[in-house]
């Protein structure tokens, strides 16, 4: 392959990716390939050259973001609250969530099937998270009979929800706080409710 055409493609990569960006965050997930090679301005072809699938597309969309968010789950490891850290990071990743319809689903898909391109950068953001929610329960202020697939589709059908009511991060980020009072441990028998 010429240096041209190595540039070219990079290029064509990289507009694909923007026209993506544009049309899933207007359409949702489901959006047409056909709209985003148009938008793009290249042939249906080139893009199907760089993405096979629909999933191959979404995973150059959301890896960066899911890296992002699996670093601040590192971060977020090291601050003194251990309840707090996991509630900034389930409202971050319901946030997340929120910036392209349909993708709550397509997380939750990917996370069930091995098979998913996007299996391996969502599992490592629950594993990241993972991390946050057995901190939280080591210092006893998250039950412990709760996994963190539970609390991701927790936070997901929240996102989901919000999402359908047209409301996506806002209501996403109340409905998690209130959720998270579910979460919480319960108070032991004969102590005062907090």
């Amino acid at each position: 392959m010429s240096q041209l055409t190595r540039s070219d493609a990079r290029r064509n990569r990289d507009l694909i990716i923007a026209a993506a960006r544009e049309a899933v965050a207007a359409h949702g997930t489901d959006t047409s390939l056909r709209e985003i090679a148009r938008r793009a301005g290249v042939g249906i072809g080139t893009l199907y050259r760089h993405f096979p699938t629909r999933e191959a597309m979404l995973e150059a969309l959301l890896d960066a973001d899911f890296e992002a968010l699996r670093l601040r789950a590192d971060s977020l490891l090291a601050t003194p609250s251990p309840d707090e850290a996991l509630l900034t990071w389930l409202r971050e990743m319901a946030a997340g969530s929120a910036t392209y319809r349909g993708l709550p689903e397509s997380i939750m898909d990917a996370l069930a099937d091995e098979e998913s391109r996007l299996h391996i950068t969502c599992a490592q953001m629950r594993s990241a998270g993972g991390r946050l929610l057995e901190r939280a329960q080591r210092a006893g202020s998250v039950r412990a009979d709760v996994t963190i697939t539970e609390v991701i589709s927790l936070v997901l059908g929240l996102a989901w929800a919000a999402e359908r009511a047209g409301e996506a991060t806002d209501l996403a980020a109340r409905l998690l706080t209130t959720a998270m009072y579910g979460l919480a441990r319960p108070a032991q028998e004969g102590s005062p409710a907090t």
